[in-house]
């Protein structure tokens, strides 16, 4: 089809022709001609110069944290000559990057870099790249989408924390009053279970896998101690602005970040049914793109959901709830989980204390109250400092 220049070739031969009429000037209607054959010229080389090309694309890395910039390295390799190529490569909900080539050789490759600035998070979707070609004048132009359309994964911002509340070995089978991490690698074995995705490739048990012809995963019993529940509160009523609630997801996975290269296996309740327990690499990816894509959800029951989670028998050494403002439906939550866990630690998003902060002080629970704006890691040093100052050593 034209493009614009060709659009307004047309009208500039219409109105010489209309002149010619006028004046019966020849000249006129030579000019009118010639540009009206550049249109037709220009149509019938694009049509006939499809754009048969090949584009891949490289995104590095594609998961990344809000905040951060991933660089995208976008090839297109053409199998016949081509004039004039523009190639746009859009990355949906960020923008769009443009690249023009003129001209371009058969088999050489052409390689245009951009960098995307990864704000806010979520789950992005990166081409397909919309290759068009046009005439040596510029007057056609025809092409579409073309190549496949990658993932660009923007996890939540990350704050590097530092110390962890003291959690004390009160599981019955284990005679200790000290905290012992555990590596994963010095798990015990407990049983065999179907593969399920985000499973570690190495606890696949092979003989059991050729005897059932299914891929079956040593499931391995975590260290008592090891294990932690980072619970996100879902319930929109807690966050009075969006900024808020995004500060609380960040919260969340600055813990969860935290605990697993602390070498705690977290588990991570963020609303939905399902739990994401975080024992390798790949589950911790999912948990981390779970956050990505977390919203808010209205009337969520955050006292029926505790008792849900307890049914499931999740327990350990250390309990998160993050939130935005703390209320009684979290003490409610507490009362519930909290006996499951040697140590409760809280997250709020707020500006100071309030009844139900205080309430949760005296129960001995951690309290890291963090405004919008500010950042966790200050907050979080301090509360765990006074953790330490009043432990209890055996």
């Amino acid at each position: 089809m034209p493009t614009m220049r060709g659009w307004a070739a047309l009208g500039a031969a219409a109105a010489l022709a209309v002149l010619w009429v006028a004046f019966g000037e020849v000249l006129l209607l030579g000019a009118a001609a010639f540009l009206v054959l550049a249109v037709a010229f220009g149509t019938i080389y694009v049509r006939r110069s499809a754009p048969k090309v090949a584009v891949s694309r490289e995104i590095v890395p594609e998961q990344v944290h809000e905040g951060d910039l991933a660089l995208v390295t976008v090839t297109v390799v053409a199998h016949r000559q081509l004039a004039q190529t523009y190639l746009t490569d859009r990355v949906t909900g960020l923008g769009n990057a443009e690249f023009v080539a003129d001209p371009v050789a058969p088999r050489d490759p052409l390689v245009g870099r951009y960098e995307v600035a990864c704000h806010p998070r979520g789950v992005y979707r990166v081409g397909p790249a919309d290759v068009r070609i046009r005439d040596p004048l510029a007057m056609a132009e025809r092409g579409g989408p073309t190549g496949r359309t990658d993932r660009l994964v923007v996890y939540p911002a990350v704050e590097r924390l530092e110390g962890l509340p003291v959690v004390r070995g009160q599981d019955p089978n284990v005679a200790t009053a000290r905290t012992r991490f555990s590596q994963t690698g010095g798990e015990d074995f407990f049983t065999m279970r179907e593969y399920q995705q985000g499973d570690d490739l190495r606890r696949v048990h092979w003989p059991t896998t050729a005897r059932r012809d299914e891929l079956m995963i040593r499931q391995l019993e975590m260290p008592w101690q090891s294990r932690a529940l980072v619970v996100l509160d879902p319930d929109s009523a807690s966050y009075p602005t969006p900024s808020s609630f995004e500060h609380a997801v960040s919260g969340a996975a600055s813990a969860l970040n935290h605990l697993f290269v602390s070498s705690f296996s977290p588990t991570l309740w963020t609303g939905r049914v399902e739990t994401t327990t975080v024992a390798s690499v790949d589950t911790y990816r999912l948990a981390m793109e779970e956050l990505a894509i977390v919203t808010p959800k209205p009337g969520a029951d955050l006292r029926n959901a505790a008792s849900r989670l307890r049914q499931r028998g999740l327990a350990g050494g250390a309990l998160f709830l993050v939130t935005g403002r703390v209320g009684d439906s979290h003490l409610a939550m507490y009362r519930t989980l909290g006996r499951d866990y040697t140590r409760t630690t809280v997250m709020a998003v707020g500006d100071g204390d309030n009844e139900a902060i205080r309430r949760f002080r005296q129960a001995g629970v951690v309290t890291v109250v963090s405004p919008q704006g500010t950042r966790w890691a200050a907050a979080w040093q301090e509360a765990m400092e006074r953790t330490w100052a009043t432990a209890t050593h055996a």
